[in-house]
């Protein structure tokens, strides 16, 4: 039976994110089937995937908060798994036991961080404090003022830290990090913020400049040489790209000019999009960015399966999909601005087009809104099983390229 895996990033106060909450179902059926417990999907899971492969290739080496029913707990299914790896959350349909207690009570002496999901405060969890590190609460079930009220006993146990899920605003990111959330889930960091002109880096123009330049039919070398030489940080970073270990030159290369050959127009058009991006988003969290290459590099291979486009119309949609985010624009200005093909731009702005319907795959993918996978996989016409595997590659891909942007030893 196919698992399908996708993640949700957990975010701290400053945006940046510090694990992953593992979205997940079984098989092709829209939600878990009828016969199939969730502590049964969440063993298959585990056996398919770390003990496989392992869930780093998810995760980011980053550790992975994973759904477990009352039956996982007491059945000591979490320490399949190293307490490194992994935050046990039990889930709120959980009933306190002496059982489940006592369960508690060994996983967290093993070293294993435990949370409680989608909390609401009864009396009955009080002796569960003492082994419970976090504590979730969903802003859609309880009002701000419930969930202050229950934060006020809480804080009582110094240890305990508080989530925030179903964040989607900037404003509730900011009422809940007033109240004492130290982690965020939710899409907030995905919607834009009103900014001033003012407030837009000065590489803006020159960035754009350049972007618009290798989406011309013809794009000049030398007018991309003179373009990158008003943007040293730019240069660098695309240099340094080139010189890492994902292209094992024989020399190193120099010069940006050198760097455009070596890459050929083709390459070269994707892989600056890609960095003068990212070099836009620095001031955004980095997760926009490792969302904006997932989708770049799924919705590239996707296209190439099922013959909708270009490859590299495929790739520079998913790209540019959260470009209006990082740049505080409304994506028709961008569009105007950008010298894009007609259906990447009918895409962007929402015309359903059979880009556009790669696009809401992706979206719903990465959501783990499972219904709407089926719905657009077979809209877009790819088999539906083969969407776990391009997912997890662009997963990895997107990792081999921030490996390639770490600051200098």
């Amino acid at each position: 039976m196919d698992i399908y895996v996708a993640r949700q990033a957990v975010l701290n106060n400053k945006k940046q994110t510090v694990a992953y909450e593992l979205l997940f179902r079984e098989g092709s059926a829209n939600v878990y089937p009828a016969n199939v417990e969730s502590n049964t999907a969440t063993s298959r899971l585990i056996l398919n995937h770390h003990l496989n492969i392992g869930f780093s290739h998810i995760t980011s080496g980053k550790k992975a908060l994973i759904n477990f029913c009352k039956d996982g707990i007491l059945n000591r299914l979490p320490a399949l798994v190293s307490p490194k790896d992994i935050i046990i959350e039990i889930l709120e349909d959980a009933k306190p036991s002496e059982e489940l207690l006592a369960a508690c009570k060994e996983l967290a002496e093993k070293g294993y961080k435990l949370a409680l999901d989608d909390f609401t405060y009864n009396s009955q969890w009080d002796d569960y404090f003492q082994y419970v590190r976090l504590i979730k609460f969903d802003l859609t079930e309880l009002s701000c003022d419930e969930i202050q009220q229950q934060l006020t006993i809480l804080k009582s146990h110094k240890h305990l830290k508080f989530l925030a899920e179903k964040v989607e605003t900037e404003q509730e990111f900011e009422q809940c990090r007033a109240m004492g959330f130290e982690f965020f889930q939710g899409y907030f960091f995905c919607k834009p913020e009103m900014m001033n002109a003012k407030d837009i880096g000065a590489n803006y123009a020159v960035v754009v400049a350049i972007l618009a330049e290798i989406l011309r039919p013809q794009f000049s070398f030398d007018r991309l040489t003179e373009q990158f030489a008003l943007d040293m940080a730019l240069t660098y970073k695309l240099l340094k790209f080139i010189n890492s270990s994902l292209f094992q030159l024989q020399e190193k290369v120099g010069s940006i000019k050198q760097a455009l050959i070596y890459l050929g127009e083709a390459e070269a058009r994707k892989f600056i999009a890609l960095i003068a991006t990212a070099h836009l988003a620095e001031q955004k969290p980095a997760e926009l960015v490792r969302m904006s290459i997932i989708r770049a590099r799924m919705c590239e291979v996707i296209v190439s399966r099922t013959k909708a486009g270009s490859n590299d119309a495929g790739f520079l949609l998913g790209l540019f999909s959260l470009i209006d985010i990082i740049l505080n624009k409304s994506m028709e200005d961008i569009v105007m601005t950008l010298p894009l093909q007609d259906d990447i731009k009918e895409a962007l702005l929402g015309y359903k087009n059979p880009l556009f319907h790669i696009m809401q795959l992706i979206k719903a993918y990465e959501s783990g809104s499972w219904y709407n996978t089926q719905k657009f996989a077979n809209v877009v016409q790819i088999e539906e099983k083969a969407l776990p595997g391009i997912y997890q590659d662009a997963v990895s891909w997107s990792e081999s390229y921030e490996a390639t942007q770490e600051p200098d030893a």
